[in-house]
């Protein structure tokens, strides 16, 4: 843990004791406000170093589009191009940046295959579907479990 998290975490339960020598009531919202803090700053450690890569094909389907949405940048990123045997490797991709490889020819469908590590080490790996006649599979508002039908 950072030292700074744990100062700000120790002055507040000082400020949470004096709280609740004075009112027994505004020392228990002292400490439910010093919770939720606490749990903001464990919540922020955890996601730190944390690289997104997602993979569109582009309007005309003679390009791969790799971009990293996340907050740290990915190594070692190799995508596999499924049923068509094409494969491509990027070193490196920073926070927010893109990665084009055009292609030979137009691709109807596929399925790409991503993997990657963040600075520490850890592998990630992502399968994506991409269809240039169809919908793609990376639809922003798309529940992560349908309970109402999703369409």
């Amino acid at each position: 843990m950072d030292k700074r998290t744990i100062i700000i975490l120790f002055a507040g339960l000082v400020i949470c004791a004096i709280l609740f020598t004075l009112d027994i009531y505004l020392g228990g919202i002292a400490l439910i406000i010093l919770a939720t803090l606490g749990m903001s700053l464990f919540i922020m450690q955890d996601s730190k170093s944390l690289p997104e890569i997602d993979i569109v094909l582009e309007d005309n389907a003679k390009k791969i589009v790799v971009i990293n949405r996340g907050n740290d940048m990915a190594y070692k990123i190799h995508v596999a191009l499924v049923p068509h045997n094409i494969e491509f490797d990027i070193a490196t991709l920073g926070a927010d940046a893109r990665y084009e490889f055009p292609l030979g020819t137009m691709l109807a469908e596929t399925k790409a295959v991503v993997t990657y590590q963040n600075a520490q080490g850890a592998l990630w790996s992502k399968t994506t579907m991409l269809s240039a006649l169809g919908k793609r599979d990376d639809d922003l508002l798309k529940p992560m479990f349908p309970i109402f039908r999703w369409k």
